[in-house]
């Protein structure tokens, strides 16, 4: 078998690379009886541990904070993806009982602030905590008699609802 120039610089230098590669040295080990890795959690731990901290919103019960609320949300254009009043449209309907990821002040801040998987972006950084929790007292009172502007059902999808839902029978006295 005859072996060219060039095949010889190969094998040559696939040769070299193997001797030095076997010289290497190992990786670094701990000494023993050091102290192992420090654990860090990358999120929620199932089953026990501490609970998470929860953040109380202050402006619970705040109207003026309500209706500030309402204006950034359409200020922020959250109505673009959430509907008017949160009706839902490219996003989830906000005046649903049922939230994905929480409904409570805090998982609502939480997902507002660090955002979703499935669309709603991360406002964090681009919304003060202050604002975010005006939108967080202006969503919980969605569906609720406190609503600032709420939305105005037309009278034949209101009497639609009542023969669906009729309303109950006034009670004898």
């Amino acid at each position: 078998m005859r072996l060219s120039v060039t095949n010889l610089a190969v094998l040559s230098a696939l040769l070299t690379l193997g001797i030095v590669g076997c010289q290497q040295q190992p990786l670094e080990v701990a000494p023993a009886g050091a102290s192992s890795a420090a654990y860090t959690a990358v999120g929620p731990i199932p089953g026990g541990g501490e609970p998470p901290l929860v953040r109380k919103n202050p402006y619970e019960g705040n109207e003026v904070a309500v209706v500030e609320g309402r204006r950034l949300f359409n200020w922020y254009n959250c109505s673009g993806c959430h509907g008017g009043h949160g009706g839902g449209g490219m996003g989830p309907s906000l005046r649903d009982p049922v939230w994905i990821y929480g409904g409570s002040p805090d998982h609502i801040f939480a997902s507002i602030s660090h955002g979703r998987s499935k669309g709603m972006p991360s406002w964090g950084s681009k919304i003060p905590d202050e604002q975010i929790w005006k939108l967080v007292s202006y969503i919980k009172t969605l569906r609720t008699p406190l609503e600032p502007d709420p939305p105005i059902v037309p009278a034949a999808e209101e009497v639609a609802n009542n023969t669906i839902n009729p309303p109950p029978p006034p009670t004898a006295k």
